[in-house]
């Protein structure tokens, strides 16, 4: 990842953890003013504070942890009355501190376990979203489960038209479905990566954005590119940027969630077939040692992916992924047509 882009983003969350700090000390000037007895639970914590540090640092062994020992009891009484109080206010007990958008870090971008320093998912997920997703995962807000509307697909089934014995609305009900255990298991080795096929307009890339949503909110990375996009920046990167080379495969093969839309649309070669498989293959051996899933969208239907992709990643897909055909008609001209 670019080292500016990175400066960058740091610079975006430092500016919003200072207007949260800022925000919430205007909050707690304006309680304050208006509350004198919250101010004076205030002051005793902080001359608590105070005496515990000086107990800490001029009583013997004994002593000091009896002290210690009493001193807490009291500042713990004391927070005890200082929430009651805000709660009489109809507050919420945090309603005095920062209100950080995410809690790991504290918007700070890292988190700090044990000494060591790590990127939070947080700050991993805006580096994604603008160096790779950028407008592919852009209507996350309107395209989710809560929007999902079934009524849109055909209740009639057609046999001879969908290659089904059921309509394509109860066939969208199983896909969900199994999109939502997808969700709940995603931290299940076991549970398979997804593949979708179908034509154009019956649902894949909506039903992909609800995905990517769910995921998102468990606090995971979500790394969103189409194909032909993903391709291009692979062979760009190796050709003309050889230092980002790494970055990116890192990234592409470590991301919790990868998903690549519209398979098939790249112009096939030689080297794209061979950069699929390492990629697939790659994050199926786990080598990251962490759970990662894939979810893979295309307009080909199994036998042309066989066709298309070599026997190699056919088995790959075959034995790790499940398969789930969108059937219908296309949406997009049947929302078209009732806009009109």
């Amino acid at each position: 990842m670019d080292n500016s882009l990175l400066k960058q983003v740091l610079r975006e969350y430092d500016e919003k953890r200072t207007k949260a700090i800022i925000a919430a000390d205007k909050r707690k000037k304006e309680l304050l003013a208006i509350n004198p007895t919250l101010a004076d639970i205030d002051n005793q914590i902080c001359c608590i504070a105070l005496q515990n540090a000086k107990s800490i640092l001029l009583s013997d062994s004994k002593e000091k942890n009896r002290l210690i020992s009493d001193l807490k009891k009291k500042l713990n009484s004391l927070i005890k009355e200082k929430n009651d109080f805000i709660k009489n206010l109809s507050k919420e007990n945090s309603y005095l501190n920062p209100h950080f958008e995410c809690k790991l870090c504290k918007d700070t971008g890292y988190i700090q376990k044990d000494g060591i320093s790590t990127m939070c998912t947080c700050l991993k997920q805006r580096l994604f979203d603008i160096a790779y997703n950028k407008s592919n995962m852009g209507n996350l807000e309107r395209e989710n489960f809560s929007s999902f509307d079934l009524r849109i697909f055909s209740d009639k089934p057609d046999k001879e038209k969908y290659k089904s014995d059921i309509s394509p609305r109860e066939n969208i009900q199983i896909i969900r479905q199994k999109a939502k255990n997808f969700i709940e298991n995603f931290d299940n080795p076991d549970e398979k990566n997804l593949i979708f096929t179908g034509n154009t307009g019956v649902g894949k890339t909506f039903l992909t954005n609800c995905i990517a949503n769910e995921i998102l909110k468990l606090g995971k990375t979500v790394l969103y590119q189409t194909a032909p996009v993903m391709f291009d920046e692979i062979n760009e990167a190796k050709f003309t940027r050889e230092n980002s080379t790494i970055d990116l495969y890192e990234d592409i093969l470590n991301v919790d969630l990868l998903i690549i839309d519209d398979l098939g649309t790249e112009k096939i070669t030689d080297s794209k077939i061979t950069e699929l498989f390492t990629i697939i293959n790659t994050r199926l051996l786990n080598q990251n040692h962490k759970i990662t899933k894939t979810i893979i969208s295309t307009n080909l239907n199994v036998d042309e992916l066989f066709k298309t992709y070599t026997t190699r990643i056919g088995s790959r897909l075959a034995g790790n992924y499940r398969f789930l055909r969108f059937f219908g008609d296309d949406l997009r001209f049947k929302k078209a047509k009732k806009e009109a």
